[in-house]
């Protein structure tokens, strides 16, 4: 009997719910490769190792808003390590995390920016990312990704 020493691909999975006005789970960007339905109101998302998704958690209460976040995170492969997310299974490489809505806002206009341009934000640099986290915790405007930053990174990546 042979014993295949292969490891199996890791996937990353992500429980997005929909219950209006009360819990909102989201992708903002991200090309999943397997999407299972729960129910009217759950689904699980299935990302390879290496990809990027944006994921949006908000929540409401009768007094209103109880938790916006937004997290930008790399998916990975077995035996690399990864930072925990909630409801994101096992987690990935957190290039980019902000709390409340105004900057959970700020975070989707940079979104939007990239978009602009016609580059698709699951391709930008994950220093970008990274870039825009740490201007935000900041309280600082973030710079703005350009077709030339994503041009160097694009020649960058092909080199690795």
């Amino acid at each position: 009997m042979v014993i295949s020493r292969d490891l199996p691909v890791l996937l990353t999975t992500v429980e997005l719910t929909w219950i209006e006005m009360q819990v909102e789970r989201w992708l903002r960007f991200g090309r999943p490769v397997a999407d299972t339905i729960l129910d009217r109101q759950r689904r699980v998302l299935s990302f390879a190792p290496g990809s990027v998704f944006a994921f949006v958690r908000w929540a409401a209460n009768e007094y209103g808003t109880v938790e916006s976040h937004i997290d930008i995170v790399r998916t990975v492969g077995s035996g690399e390590d990864y930072q925990t997310v909630p409801y994101v299974q096992p987690g990935g490489e957190v290039l980019l995390h902000q709390s409340s809505w105004p900057r959970v806002q700020r975070v989707l206009e940079a979104i939007d920016a990239v978009e602009a341009q016609d580059i698709d934000p699951t391709e930008v640099s994950p220093d970008y990312w990274r870039h825009v986290h740490h201007r935000l915790e900041a309280r600082q405007q973030p710079d703005a990704y350009t077709k030339a930053r994503h041009r160097a990174w694009l020649r960058r990546r092909a080199l690795q």
